[in-house]
């Protein structure tokens, strides 16, 4: 069994038939998928597809490139709704947040000011982040290390080099292991992944977006999760057993849903 620990749901199902979707992700042996919210715009679908669907749990937060209708109440409205859906064993985390500098700076302070609320938002509710980070991890470092996420998380779909992802994986934080493996031109990525700590990862398919080597043009679904566990299990030195195992455990001490 495999877990899919970043998945948009919401935004696959504008594409196809959600429940065809989920049949064929346990058909590949997906036992559940998260949903991480990106704006209060889609906090009500993310939850009412894990309220519907047994194997999906979901997150709320604030992605950073979807902030232009963030406003003074937002953090006071996110506090309010985790609050309210705390005692749903279906919210598994806060996020997803982090910090996107793709774009420039612009608005680095407000990324900054609104991930930092965030953080306090899971460590008072003893939940875990899923972190977003683009053209920024050294200025995500330096912020988890003056605001540590004290019930950790992942860095999905990373991308960055190893002393970055062992950098994460000291503050706690496991790394979300995507498509991106599946590239053979990954090189920096692929190397990264085969050395870190088993331990320390997580699989991820992110889709719709993210496909996998092969299958570009097509939305990514949470079945692909299963390609991507095969092309690690072909990066890594421990056996089949070991890697499916490990990476089982690992969800599982991250999100409350797998306790």
């Amino acid at each position: 069994m495999v877990i899919d620990s970043h998945c948009h749901l919401d935004l696959l199902a504008e594409k196809k038939d959600i429940n065809q979707v989920l049949l064929e992700a346990a058909e590949a042996q997906v036992a559940a998928i998260v949903v991480p919210g990106i704006n209060e715009q889609n906090w009500m679908a993310v939850n009412q597809l894990a309220n519907e669907h047994a194997m999906v749990s979901f997150a709320l937060g604030f992605h950073p490139m979807f902030l232009d209708k963030v406003g003074a109440g937002s953090i006071g409205r996110l506090e309010q709704r985790i609050a309210e859906s705390i005692s749903n064993s279906k919210l598994v985390a806060v996020g997803e947040c982090g910090l996107d500098l793709y774009q420039g700076r612009e608005n680095e302070r407000q990324q900054k000011s609104l991930l930092i609320e965030q953080i306090r938002i899971a460590n008072q509710h003893q939940l875990p982040v899923i972190l977003h980070c683009r053209k920024a991890h050294q200025d995500l470092i330096a912020l988890l290390k003056q605001n540590p996420p004290l019930n950790g998380g992942v860095i999905h779909g990373f991308s960055g080099s190893y002393q970055q992802a062992m950098d994460y994986v000291n503050l706690g934080l496991k790394i979300g292991v995507g498509g991106v493996i599946t590239y053979q031109r990954a090189q920096k990525t692929r190397s990264t992944i085969a050395t870190l700590p088993l331990e320390s990862l997580l699989l991820e398919t992110d889709a719709p977006d993210m496909p996998l080597c092969g299958y570009q043009g097509r939305p990514n679904e949470p079945k692909m999760v299963k390609m991507v566990l095969s092309s690690l299990i072909m990066l890594r030195s421990e056996n089949k057993q070991t890697v499916t195992s490990q990476l089982l455990k690992n969800s599982k001490s991250t999100f409350k849903f797998c306790d």
